[in-house]
C-alpha cells in the first residue's frame, strides 16, 4: 500500500512538471518581440531616360518582404504601402519626397501620393519604417541612408541607418557613402515644423508615426543603371537589407 501510494504521488510529480514545462515552452514562444515593419518603395517613374526607379525599388522592397530570416527573438508582421496606379490622390507616380507641392499640398481635392502612403502607414502603427529609393546625378555606384535632422531617437536610427547601408555594400560591393540628415541636402522646399529645416517628407515625425524612420538611396539612376534594373541584384539587396535588419531587431 505504502509502495502505491508513493508510486502515485511520484507520477502526479511528474505529470505537474511536464505540464510546467509544457507551458514554460509555450510562454517563452509567445514572447517573442512583435514588430511591425512597414517598407515604402519609391513610386517615381519620371527618373531617367527609360528607367522607373518605382520598379526598382519595388523590386528591392519585394525581395526583401519576401525572405523569411529565423529569429529566436522577433515576429515580423510587414507592410508596404505604395501609391503606384491610383487614381484618386495626384502626384501618384510621379513627385519628390521635398517638396510641398508633392506632399502636402491639397489639389483639386485629391491628397498626394506620398500623404496616401504615410496614412496607410500610420494605420499599421509601424515601430520601423524604412523608405528604399535610387539616388540621381551623383555619378557614383554608392549607397546613401537618410535620417531625420532633430529626432530624439536621432542616434539610434543613424545606427540602424548605417548597418543596412553597409549590408547592401558588403553584398554588392557598392560604395558606403554613409548616413547623412535628411537636412543637409539642400533640395526643395518641404520643412519639418518642428526644426524649420529642409527635410525628406517621408521622415518627418509629425508624419510619420514610427519611431525608427530611415531612408535609403540605393546606387544612381545613370551610372547604376544597367545594375539597378537587374532583378538579380534587386534581390540581393532586398535580402541583404533584411537581413541585417533581422540582426538589429535581435539586439534591440
Amino acid at each position: 500500500m505504502i509502495r502505491s501510494s508513493f508510486l502515485l504521488l511520484w507520477l502526479a510529480s511528474f505529470w505537474i512538471d511536464t505540464t510546467t514545462n509544457e507551458d514554460n515552452f509555450t510562454d517563452a514562444t509567445n514572447s517573442k518581440k512583435k514588430v511591425t515593419v512597414v517598407w515604402q518603395p519609391s513610386h517615381q517613374t519620371d527618373t531617367g531616360k527609360d528607367f522607373s526607379e518605382a520598379a526598382t525599388c519595388n523590386g528591392i522592397v519585394e525581395a526583401a518582404m519576401s525572405l523569411h530570416v529565423p529569429s529566436k527573438r522577433t515576429t515580423l508582421k510587414e507592410h508596404k504601402v505604395w501609391s503606384l496606379g491610383k487614381t484618386d490622390v495626384h502626384h501618384a507616380d510621379i513627385g519628390s519626397n521635398t517638396k510641398i507641392e508633392h506632399t502636402t499640398a491639397i489639389i483639386d481635392g485629391k491628397i498626394s501620393g506620398y500623404a496616401y502612403e504615410l496614412q496607410q502607414a500610420a494605420k499599421k502603427h509601424p515601430e520601423v519604417f524604412i523608405a528604399v529609393h535610387n539616388n540621381g546625378g551623383t555619378k557614383r555606384h554608392a549607397v546613401w541612408g537618410y535620417i531625420h535632422y532633430g529626432d530624439k531617437l536621432e542616434s539610434a536610427n543613424r545606427e540602424l541607418a548605417a548597418r543596412l547601408v553597409k549590408a547592401i555594400c558588403s553584398a554588392t560591393g557598392m560604395e558606403d557613402r554613409g548616413v547623412l540628415l535628411d537636412s543637409t541636402t539642400g533640395r526643395n522646399d518641404y520643412r519639418c515644423e518642428t526644426s524649420g529645416k529642409l527635410s525628406f517628407y517621408s521622415l518627418d515625425e509629425n508624419k510619420n508615426t514610427a519611431p525608427y524612420r530611415v531612408l535609403l538611396e540605393i546606387g544612381d539612376n545613370a551610372t547604376s543603371y544597367d545594375f539597378l534594373k537587374n532583378p538579380a541584384n534587386q534581390k540581393i539587396i532586398g535580402e541583404a537589407v533584411k537581413k541585417e535588419l533581422v540582426t538589429w531587431l535581435e539586439n534591440w
